[in-house]
């Protein structure tokens, strides 16, 4: 697993609070990228501690390790307590292909009454409730870079972005908020 404890985050010591939305760099976690067949979920489940979600738009939490579904045979594991998420995989003893992806990633947190607004100046995709409600996971853009975003609650997304890509996506979504304040 890549060494996050010593690890300077991209975004650390950065973020905005308005009357509309705050913006902040969530803590370190660890993460994998996981690929397996239907037929390894329960186990794979099992050994992670999390039920493995088979729906489009769907993520499961467990204390402080998540799993988003990103396609049929794929997802993104978070462990927000750094657990090596490689070795509980490796418990299971079934097909699956498992990255540790802890290096690549980072996440923003965004809140607040107008966090649908701030996140809509820059992501297409509808996030009304009734259209991504608390729990929706899905791969998407921001601007011009990929990311996960996952609803944690009415009014709270956590943003999981590449970490050449953060400053972008921190910049983007801080501008928009300065946007919505003025």
């Amino acid at each position: 697993m890549a060494e996050i404890a010593t690890r300077m985050g991209p975004l650390d010591g950065r973020s905005l609070a308005t009357n509309a939305v705050v913006i902040e760099a969530a803590r370190p976690a660890s993460r994998i990228a996981l690929r397996a067949p239907s037929a390894s979920l329960a186990a794979l489940s099992l050994a992670l501690g999390v039920d493995l979600p088979d729906r489009p738009k769907s993520a499961a939490s467990r204390g402080t390790r998540h799993a988003f579904w990103l396609g049929p045979d794929e997802w993104l594991i978070i462990d927000e307590d750094r657990t090596d998420l490689n070795v509980a995989c490796r418990g299971a003893e079934v097909l699956h292909s498992c990255v540790d992806v802890s290096h690549r990633n980072t996440a923003i947190l965004v809140s607040g009454a107008r966090v649908e607004d701030v996140l809509s100046a820059g992501c297409p995709q509808d996030l009304s409730l009734e259209a991504f409600p608390v729990g929706a996971c899905s791969r998407t853009v921001l601007g011009k870079i990929e990311i996960v975003l996952y609803r944690t609650a009415e009014d709270d997304f956590r943003i999981e972005v590449w970490r050449s890509f953060s400053d972008y996506a921190f910049t983007l979504l801080t501008e928009a908020a300065r946007d919505l304040s003025s």
